[in-house]
């Protein structure tokens, strides 16, 4: 399983959000300079964001993008089904899908521990954690100087 550019590219514009959080709303230019991302794709990926009431954003010169609610509530899961539509190593896992080889699928159960461990291991990380991560990563590198 691969994750497109659009969620490795959400997660990267949301930690941007959570860095600026409570410090008023934030241009994609600027997200854009700073993840080397381009506008016009992060333009495309904010709509689903603030679609799936991730994200809010305030018209106007002094306008942007900002978090609608605490880092710490935001999991890479949340992020990561918003842009990809879910996250299903095999389209028979889905919701609404019936497997007509359901009964007799020697390896549905295989596939089910798989989707189960990814949606796991996504949950357990919020932006919050994302920023501990990074400020851990800087102390560290500041102090092996």
């Amino acid at each position: 399983m691969k994750l497109s550019t659009r969620s490795r590219y959400g997660v990267r514009l949301m930690y941007e959000l959570a860095e600026k959080y409570d410090k008023g709303p934030v241009q994609l230019n600027d997200i854009s300079k700073d993840q080397d991302i381009s506008e016009k794709y992060l333009g495309q990926i904010v709509i689903q964001l603030k679609s799936a009431g991730l994200i809010n954003s305030l018209r106007g010169a002094q306008g942007g993008y900002f978090l609608s609610k605490n880092p710490s509530k935001i999991t890479v899961r949340e992020i990561v089904e918003t842009l990809e539509g879910g996250i299903n190593v095999v389209n028979c896992l889905e919701d609404n899908t019936k497997c007509k080889r359901e009964d007799i699928c020697i390896t549905q159960k295989v596939w089910q521990t798989l989707n189960e461990g990814i949606k796991s291991i996504l949950e357990k990380f919020t932006l919050s954690d994302l920023l501990e991560m990074n400020k851990n990563r800087k102390n560290l590198a500041d102090f092996s100087i």
